[in-house]
């Protein structure tokens, strides 16, 4: 994982400092996000982005980035981007859930009611609400939508 903040990291010392993070001050209000965006170059870059919001306060955050063989087909693509969002936020809450952090966890999907993803909004939110987690859409979708999209556009070399 990476973060502007705190640079390379592991998974597990990514936990650790978002453990720390929201246990600063119990009396502000956490939202935690994982979010999923690609755009296809020779490859599929698809960056996965775990953001924690301290609402009214700013926020930090932690991407990483994945190159797969060109997925061109949008149903693929939005499900292996959801499917990714939902591994990671999996092993996040198990790792906050043995820290002692009770902490719900939103997957942010890359569809909107505006364009070819929209047929598949229903599904995707069925299934990312039937592992347990909250879906949030476009325009609602900022780790997604906003984080990862901007991440996934830029350094395609990397």
């Amino acid at each position: 994982m990476r973060s502007i903040t705190y640079g390379e990291v592991s998974f597990e010392r990514m936990c650790q400092i978002i453990s720390n993070y929201i246990s600063k001050d119990k009396g502000q209000q956490y939202k935690i996000s994982v979010g999923t965006d690609s755009q296809n170059f020779d490859l599929t870059k698809t960056v996965i982005v775990v953001a924690v919001w301290n609402v009214g306060n700013g926020g930090i955050f932690f991407y990483d980035i994945k190159r797969v063989r060109k997925i061109t087909n949008i149903r693929q693509k939005i499900f292996y981007e959801t499917s990714l969002s939902l591994e990671m936020a999996s092993k996040l809450a198990m790792y906050l859930e043995q820290e002692g952090h009770l902490h719900d966890i939103g997957i942010h999907v890359d569809a909107g009611e505006d364009g070819p993803t929209s047929k598949m909004i229903p599904e995707i939110v069925s299934w990312v609400n039937a592992c347990g987690f909250q879906c949030k859409t476009k325009p609602y979708s900022y780790a997604a939508s906003s984080i990862a999209n901007k991440l996934s556009k830029i350094e395609p070399l990397l």
